[in-house]
C-alpha cells in the first residue's frame, strides 16, 4: 500500500508512532481506538468531537426535538407493556444531551404518568460531552442522572426498562479483514518516516475468521470487510445488566447480506471532518470522526445467544412515521407562518427521506428480554398504519 501522510493532532500522531516503533504494526482496530478514544488526544477523549452545524456531522436529535418525541412515544408504550412502577432508561453515549432533553420534555408535556415513572440515566464515556450534558440538562436534575461507564460491566442484572443508543455502535473500533491470494489477512498499520501505511498480516483474533464463517461471507480477493467485535462485547455487557425490558439501537447500517455484498469491495469505513466525508482514516488523526456501517445481523444473532430476543428492525423513516411524525408536523405548522411551516417540513424531511436523507440508511433495531414478543407501534408496517387511519 502507498504510504499515507498523517496530519492532525500532533501529540496523538507522535504517540501512535512511538507505540508502533516499540511494539510493531498495530491492528487497524487498535489504531482506530487510539484515534477516537485515547483519553488525552483522541477525537472523543480530547474534546475535538463536534456535533451539529458547526461540527463534523449531524445526528437525528440535532435536526429537531420531534425525533426525540417519537422515541419517547415508543418508550412510553414499552413502559406500559412492562407495567413496572419505575421505567428506567439507560442512554449509552448521550452526545450533547439533545435526545435526552427531547424525550423528557415530551413525557412531561404529553404523558405525565409516564414522566412520573421515568428514571433517565446517561452513561457517557466522553468527558467533554459529559460536561456539556450536565450544563444543558441542568433543569432536569431531578429526572436525569449520570452513571459511570463501569455501570455496564459491574454488578448483576438490575435494569427494568430500556437501554437506548443513537449512533453509538458505528463508532466502535473495527478490525479490517482482506483476502489476498485466497488467504484471509488482517490490515495492520505500520509507520515509516512519520507516515502511516497498511500491512496485511496474520489475523490477530480467531473470532474474525469465525465471524466470516458464521455469516457465510466470502472475502473475495482484494475485498475489505470490517468486523466489529466490540459491538458484540457491548451487547454482552448490556445483556448482563438488562433484567427485563428492551434494547433500542438506532444507527446506520444494514443486514449482513446487503452489508457484505461483493459490490462493497472497499468496505464501509468513513471519516467525517466539518461535514466533509472521506475514506482516509490516516488524515487528521484525533481530529476527525471514523465510523463504519453496523452489521445488524450480527447484533440480532448475538442477541439471541444472550436472551435478547429479536423484536424488529425497520428503517428510521418507517419507525418515525409509524409513531405519528407526519401528524405531529401538520399539527405544528398550523400555528406557524407559511414560511416557517415550510422550513420545518424541509428540515424534518431529512429524517425520513429514503434516498438522500437519513430515512433509509438509518435503522431502528429493537430487542426484548424477559417478556413475550411485544407488538410495538414503531415497528408496524406502513400498510398497517394506513389501514388503521
Amino acid at each position: 500500500m502507498p504510504l499515507t501522510h498523517a496530519e492532525g493532532n500532533d501529540d496523538l500522531r507522535q504517540f501512535i508512532i512511538s507505540q508502533i516503533r516499540k511494539e510493531g504494526p498495530a491492528t487497524f482496530a487498535r489504531f482506530m481506538d487510539w484515534c477516537l478514544y485515547h483519553p488525552a488526544y483522541g477525537y472523543y477523549g480530547s474534546g475535538e468531537a463536534r456535533i451539529g452545524r458547526e461540527g463534523d456531522y449531524y445526528t437525528a436529535p440535532c435536526v429537531h426535538p420531534f425525533f426525540g418525541g417519537m422515541v419517547a412515544k415508543q418508550l412510553s408504550q414499552m413502559s406500559g407493556i412492562l407495567g413496572s412502577e419505575t421505567f428506567t432508561v439507560w442512554e449509552i453515549g448521550g452526545g450533547r444531551g439533545l435526545l435526552c432533553e427531547a424525550i423528557v420534555a415530551w413525557a412531561k408535556k404529553n404523558d405525565p404518568s409516564f414522566y412520573d415513572r421515568l428514571a433517565y440515566c446517561i452513561v457517557e464515556p466522553s468527558p467533554r460531552f459529559l460536561k456539556e450534558q450536565r450544563l444543558f440538562l441542568e433543569g432536569e436534575k431531578g429526572k436525569v442522572r449520570w452513571l459511570s461507564p463501569d455501570a455496564l460491566t459491574e454488578g448483576e442484572a438490575a435494569l427494568e426498562g430500556c437501554v437506548l443508543s443513537n449512533e453509538l455502535v458505528d463508532a466502535f473500533p473495527v478490525h479490517r479483514v482482506v483476502c489476498e491470494g485466497g488467504e484471509q489477512k488482517e490490515i495492520h498499520v505500520g509507520e515509516k518516516g512519520g507516515r502511516f501505511f497498511e500491512i496485511p498480516k496474520k489475523v490477530s483474533d480467531p473470532r474474525l475468521i469465525a465471524y466470516l464463517a458464521d455469516g457465510n461471507i466470502d472475502p473475495l480477493n482484494g475485498r475489505t470487510i470490517e468486523v466489529n467485535l466490540q459491538a458484540l462485547k457491548w451487547l454482552e455487557d448490556v445483556g448482563s445488566r438488562l433484567q427485563r425490558g428492551f434494547l433500542m439501537t438506532i444507527d446506520y447500517g444494514c443486514l449482513a447480506q446487503e452489508l457484505h455484498d461483493p459490490s462493497r469491495r472497499n468496505g464501509t469505513l468513513r471519516c467525517y471532518f466539518r461535514h466533509q466525508v472521506s475514506d482516509n482514516p490516516y488524515e487528521r488523526p484525533g481530529r476527525q470522526d471514523i465510523t463504519s456501517h453496523v452489521d445488524f445481523t450480527s447484533l440480532i444473532r448475538k442477541g439471541e445467544e444472550l436472551e435478547l430476543r429479536f423484536t424488529g428492525l425497520v428503517p428510521q423513516y418507517r419507525f418515525l412515521i409509524a409513531l405519528g411524525l407526519l401528524d405531529e408536523i401538520e399539527e405544528a405548522v398550523k400555528a406557524m407562518s407559511e414560511v416557517d411551516g415550510l422550513r420545518l417540513r424541509l428540515s424534518l424531511k431529512h429524517l425520513i427521506e429514503p434516498e438522500r436523507g437519513m430515512g433509509e440508511i438509518f435503522k431502528v433495531l429493537i430487542q426484548h428480554k424477559g417478556i413475550e414478543k411485544p407488538d410495538l407501534r414503531g415497528l408496524k408496517s406502513l400498510r398497517d398504519i394506513s389501514v388503521a387511519l
